[in-house]
């Protein structure tokens, strides 16, 4: 058993979608980033990588690379999970957790358990996602972005 964690963080801005967790939410601001900026996937992909020994996603998926740019995180998702099975390693259970003060994502929360676990070709069950505030402390506090922490356990 291996154990991998991931942690990501990016700004909101006017004009572009917001996507967690592979669903799209109905808010005035997005993730800025290189793909769709997607916390929850991000940290979920380092924490998928860290555990199998196969670095980040920066190191997978550069963001001074143009073949990445917009690209849906649940694809990116996806990418690096293969290479975690190739490598002999297959996910026991996944934890993620979303740091800011809105959205809530109750509503949404079973749909974000399937959207990432789909990409990964695993049962819903394994994948999780809670939130978390900061009590208005910090950046997330604030309101001028959102960060996300992710923890995976593979077997192999």
């Amino acid at each position: 058993m291996r154990v991998g964690v991931g942690v990501d963080a990016h700004a909101l801005v006017e004009g572009v979608p917001l996507v967690l967790g592979g669903v799209e939410i109905d808010s005035p601001k997005g993730l800025a980033g290189h793909s769709d900026g997607d916390v929850i996937s991000h940290a979920l992909i380092d924490a998928v990588l860290g555990a199998a020994g196969l670095g980040d996603i920066g190191l997978l998926f550069p963001s001074d690379s143009g073949e990445w740019e917009g690209a849906r995180s649940l694809d990116l998702l996806a990418r690096a999970y293969a290479q975690v099975q190739a490598f002999g390693f297959v996910l026991a259970n996944a934890d993620c957790v979303l740091v800011g003060e809105s959205p809530r994502i109750a509503p949404v929360r079973a749909a974000m358990h399937e959207r990432l676990a789909e990409a990964m070709s695993v049962a819903p069950g394994l994948v999780t996602v809670r939130a978390t505030t900061t009590d208005r402390l910090g950046f997330t506090g604030r309101g001028e972005g959102l960060a996300a922490i992710a923890v995976a356990l593979l077997d192999g």
